[in-house]
């Protein structure tokens, strides 16, 4: 457990240490918050847009810490030989996982700390049920670290920098993170449906409502896609 809890405060400091880390995953999520907050445009069905965009930064955030930060960076340690020999020490290659999901779960508690903040600067009050908000980011948790990770140890570390930040633009535009699917053309929509942005956006919005409600599609989906990710990462996931 020491090391555990010594490598992840280690994977923490590299995260916070890292300017396009800290861009990604404390800088832009807020900041788009800002942004569209302050053109007071609100989807259908919202008399505040803070009410739409509060649930969608903190699907964003955990997509920047889980594919793009943990992702590249993997990728990256892998490319150097860090993650072999990472690896090959006592720690083990379990406890250097567990270590790097637990670094992404503290800078996830910093995220919330600073939506939450922004989002009640422009008029966010604390509704819903909070303990399904917690199940649905643990399970987008699960599904884009996971993704990061797959990506990481599948590709070399230039391809992972590329799909990484494509895969980002990909579910912000398509996966109902910056406006509802219903503002998309059908085919389009459709494709957004699926993707696991939209899962997980969905999920948090429902959960944070005035009138909160399980969505029980949404999380049957995350977790669909974590299994699925995981069994592909099974089979091409290396660490060298």
């Amino acid at each position: 457990m020491h090391a555990l809890l010594a490598q992840a405060r280690m994977e923490l400091r590299l995260t916070l240490r890292s300017g396009e880390g800290l861009l990604v995953t404390l800088i832009i999520p807020p900041a788009l918050l800002v942004f569209f907050a302050a053109l007071h445009l609100a989807p259908s069905g919202y008399t505040r847009p803070v009410d739409f965009l509060f649930p969608s930064m903190l699907a964003l955030a955990v997509m920047s810490i889980g594919l793009v930060s943990l992702g590249i960076r993997t990728a990256y340690e892998r490319h150097y030989g860090v993650l072999k020999r990472l690896g090959a020490t006592p720690l083990g290659r379990g406890r250097l996982l567990g270590a790097k999901i637990l670094s992404v779960l503290a800078v996830e508690v910093l995220q919330v700390i600073i939506l939450g903040s922004v989002a009640f600067f422009f008029g966010w009050r604390p509704t819903g049920a909070f303990a399904i908000a917690l199940i649905t980011l643990l399970l987008g948790t699960a599904v884009f670290a996971s993704l990061g990770l797959l990506i990481a140890g599948t590709f070399r570390a230039e391809t992972t920098l590329g799909l990484a930040n494509g895969l980002y633009i990909l579910f912000i535009l398509l996966g109902g993170v910056a406006w509802p699917l219903d503002r998309l053309p059908g085919p389009i929509a459709l494709v957004g449906i699926l993707l696991p942005s939209n899962a997980l956006a969905t999920a948090l919005r429902a959960s944070l409502a005035p009138e909160p409600s399980w969505p029980f599609v949404q999380l049957g989906a995350l977790v669909l896609w974590t299994a699925l990710i995981l069994l592909v990462a099974r089979r091409t996931f290396r660490w060298e």
